[in-house]
């Protein structure tokens, strides 16, 4: 009788001791670094605010991102650092990254990497970034509020038609001049705001483009995708044979669309297209 009360009594304390432990998991929450600061943007609209322990010295937005630990710049994260902050989970974005991205493989440690390339696949980012940290009701209604932002700018746009739609050139560098092209967010972003990508052909997303072919496709809006000190009209109209481009004659050059907003494929984007929307239909 004793020693089958003995059992009992272990099975009872097993029993206990994993409920426990089990309850504590379940409470602790998940530990996120984000080295991007796209996903960092997306991880804080989900609500995972006290769950982020480390991002990218390049993570700026929104303001408590600054108050993060550091963990590195953007292409050159301190792997020693994460290690450090014992991470569930790292997220990361494309193009630069992939080294660091192999390295934080190499060590098992768990990396989701986001990199859309047009609306849908950053929706598909944000519910996989939601399904991974437990925020999937956060993430539809993102989402929904985004989809209805994005298809008031579209009701209008759907209204105007594409002859009369203005051709658009959107510097992301000018040394060299440099644009975004066909499988680009920011040409699809164009696109959404009712204007004409004028680099729609070009084979790369992001590439060098000729400034006398700037000049032959005549563009009726320039944006520059970097907020430069000087006057944009002074810093473009001076190039070789600008001055005839229709955008200069008419003074429909921009540099006041804060690069962040423009160049990050975040829940922003939203404010990104009506932005581009105020200036190709003033």
């Amino acid at each position: 009788m004793k020693k089958h009360c003995l059992i009992i009594n272990l099975i009872l304390a097993i029993l206990f001791l994993n409920s426990e432990y089990s309850l504590s998991a379940a409470l602790r929450k998940i530990r996120i670094i984000s080295l991007a600061p796209s996903t960092t943007e997306i991880l804080f609209a989900l609500g995972l605010d006290v769950e982020i322990v480390g991002v990218s010295s390049f993570c700026n937005y929104p303001p408590g991102a600054q108050n993060k630990e550091k963990v590195g710049d953007f292409s050159r994260p301190n792997i020693e650092k994460i290690l450090f902050l014992k991470p569930d989970y790292i997220f990361c974005t494309g193009l630069e990254q992939a080294s660091s991205v192999t390295e934080l493989r190499r060590l098992n440690l768990k990396v989701y990497v986001a990199d859309p390339k047009n609306i849908e696949d950053l929706f598909t980012s944000i519910r996989d970034i939601a399904n991974i940290t437990g925020k999937t009701k956060e993430a539809e209604g993102l989402i929904k509020g985004m989809e209805s932002q994005i298809e008031q700018i579209n009701s209008k746009v759907k209204l105007i038609a594409e002859s009369k739609r203005p051709k658009v050139f959107i510097e992301i560098w000018h040394d060299p001049l440099t644009t975004a092209g066909k499988g680009s967010f920011i040409d699809e972003m164009i696109s959404l705001a009712g204007g004409v990508n004028i680099a729609y052909d070009t084979k790369r997303a992001y590439s060098i483009f000729s400034p006398e072919e700037v000049i032959r496709r005549n563009p009726e809006c320039i944006i520059l995708a970097y907020m430069d000190q000087e006057k944009p009209a002074t810093l473009v109209a001076e190039r070789f044979g600008w001055k005839e481009i229709s955008a200069v004659k008419n003074k429909r050059l921009y540099n006041d669309i804060n690069p962040d907003i423009l160049l990050r494929p975040g829940p922003r984007v939203v404010k990104v297209l009506k932005e581009l929307y105020k200036r190709l239909y003033p």
